[in-house]
C-alpha cells in the first residue's frame, strides 16, 4: 500500500509555520480580487455572451486550436485585440500562466540571455526554467542592473539575443516598472522586451491599453494582456510581431497541447475590450482612480504610508502569523482582505494586499479603515 505520510508531514510543517493554504469561499466586501473595473458582473458583457449562445456559438471548443478547436470567435478576437492594442498580431490563450510558460519556454533560444526582474510573476519563473536560454534575475525595477547583466554576458562571449523580462505593474508591491528606461536598454543592446501587462490592462494607458502601449507595434516588443483582471473575464492575449505569433503556434507546447478556450469566452473578451475603450472606459477608470485616492487618504495617510501608486496597496507586516491575524479580523468584520506570506513574497515581508476595485464604495473603504487601523499596534510600511 502506498504511504502518504510524507505529504502529511509536509502539510503539518506548513501548519506549524503558519503557512498552510486553504481554499475558502468568497465572502465579504471585495478588497482582494483583481476585478479592478468591476466588469466580472458587467451586464453588457453578459448580454454579448447570451446573444452568442442563442445564435449557436458553442460552450466548448472541442479540441486544441490546431485540431478542431479553432473557432471563428477566437480569430475574430485576435484580430480585434491586435487592432486595439496596436500589435501586428495576437494570440488568445487559456490564461496568463499558460501564456508566460509558452512565451518564455519557446521564444528565447539557446545562446540567448533572459534578464528578468527578481519579482516577476511565478509563471515567468516557471517559463524561464523551461527555456534553453541562459537566465539571470536582477534587482527589482533597476534598469541599470538589467544593462549590467547584458554587458557582463557580452563580455563573457554571449552572442545571442538578450530578452528583458518584466511586469509593467507588480501584483504584490503595486509599483510600476521603469518601462522607458528598460526600452532604452533594449535599444542600446538590440534586445527583445517581454512585458506582462496583467495588472495594468484595462486600467492604465489610453483606452486601457496598458502602461507600455506607446511601445506597441515595434519589432522587439512582446506584450501579454491577461483577461481575468481589469477585463473581468478569462484568458490571455499575447501581442507581438506576426512571425513570433506564428512561432508560438508551431512551437509552444502549452498552446499546441491545450484544449482551446471556450468560444463564448472569446466573445466575452471582445465585449470587455469594447467596454474599456472610449468614453465608457474613461468613466470606469476615473471612478477607480477616485476610489484609490480615497483609500490613500483613509488608510495610507493614517498609517504613515505614501499615497498609493496604483490600485494595489501592500501593507507590509513582516510576521506571518500577525499578518494572518489582522486579515482574519478584517474578514470577521465582513471585509475580504487577504494576507500574503512567503513563498509568494520574500521572507520577512508578509503583508496585507489591499486591492481597490469598483466593487467597493468610499463608505466601504472608510468602514474598512475603522476596522484595520485599530488592529495596527505600530506603523506598517509599503514595500
Amino acid at each position: 500500500m502506498v504511504s502518504l505520510h510524507s505529504y502529511a508531514r509536509q502539510i503539518a510543517a506548513l501548519e506549524a509555520r503558519g503557512r498552510a493554504r486553504r481554499l475558502q469561499p468568497r465572502a465579504g466586501i471585495d478588497f482582494s480580487s483583481n476585478d479592478y473595473l468591476g466588469l466580472a458582473h458587467d451586464p453588457a458583457i453578459a448580454r454579448a455572451v447570451a446573444d452568442a449562445a442563442m445564435r449557436g456559438v458553442p460552450v466548448g471548443s472541442g479540441g486544441s486550436r490546431l485540431l478542431r478547436g479553432n473557432a471563428p470567435e477566437h480569430e475574430a478576437l485576435e484580430e480585434k485585440a491586435a487592432a486595439f492594442f496596436g500589435s501586428e498580431a495576437a494570440l488568445y490563450m487559456a490564461n496568463g500562466f499558460a501564456a508566460n510558460l509558452a512565451l518564455l519556454s519557446t521564444l528565447p533560444r539557446g545562446g540567448d540571455l533572459i534578464v528578468a526582474d527578481e519579482l516577476a510573476h511565478a509563471s515567468m519563473h516557471d517559463g524561464i526554467r523551461g527555456s534553453k536560454a541562459k537566465a539571470v534575475f536582477v534587482a527589482h525595477n533597476d534598469a541599470q542592473a538589467f544593462e549590467d547583466a547584458i554587458l557582463r554576458w557580452r563580455g563573457e562571449g554571449g552572442t545571442g539575443t538578450p530578452w528583458i523580462v518584466a511586469e509593467t505593474l507588480y501584483s504584490m508591491d503595486g509599483d510600476r516598472a521603469p518601462i522607458d528606461d528598460l526600452a532604452a536598454v533594449a535599444t542600446r543592446h538590440e534586445a527583445m522586451l517581454l512585458f506582462d501587462e496583467a495588472h495594468a490592462t484595462g486600467v492604465y494607458g489610453m483606452d486601457g491599453r496598458g502602461l507600455a502601449a506607446h511601445l506597441e507595434g515595434t519589432d522587439n516588443l512582446v506584450s501579454l494582456h491577461t483577461c481575468g483582471k481589469g477585463l473581468g473575464v478569462e484568458g490571455a492575449l499575447v501581442c507581438a510581431p506576426r512571425l513570433l505569433i506564428d512561432t508560438l503556434v508551431n512551437k509552444a507546447r502549452p498552446f499546441i497541447f491545450s484544449t482551446a478556450p471556450s468560444p463564448l469566452m472569446a466573445v466575452a473578451v471582445g465585449a470587455a475590450i469594447d467596454r474599456i475603450a472610449g468614453e465608457d472606459g474613461d468613466m470606469l477608470r476615473g471612478e477607480l482612480s477616485a476610489l484609490v485616492a480615497h483609500a490613500g487618504e483613509a488608510i495610507c495617510t493614517p498609517l504613515g504610508l505614501p499615497a498609493p501608486q496604483t490600485q494595489i496597496i501592500p501593507i507590509v507586516i513582516g510576521e506571518d502569523q500577525r499578518t494572518m491575524d489582522i486579515a482574519a479580523a478584517c474578514q470577521h468584520a465582513g471585509f475580504d482582505v487577504r494576507g500574503v506570506r512567503p513563498p509568494t513574497v520574500p521572507p520577512g515581508t508578509s503583508r496585507l494586499r489591499l486591492s481597490i476595485t469598483r466593487n467597493v464604495s468610499k463608505d466601504d473603504i472608510a468602514q474598512l479603515a475603522a476596522i484595520l487601523l485599530p488592529s495596527m499596534t505600530r506603523k506598517e510600511k509599503v514595500a
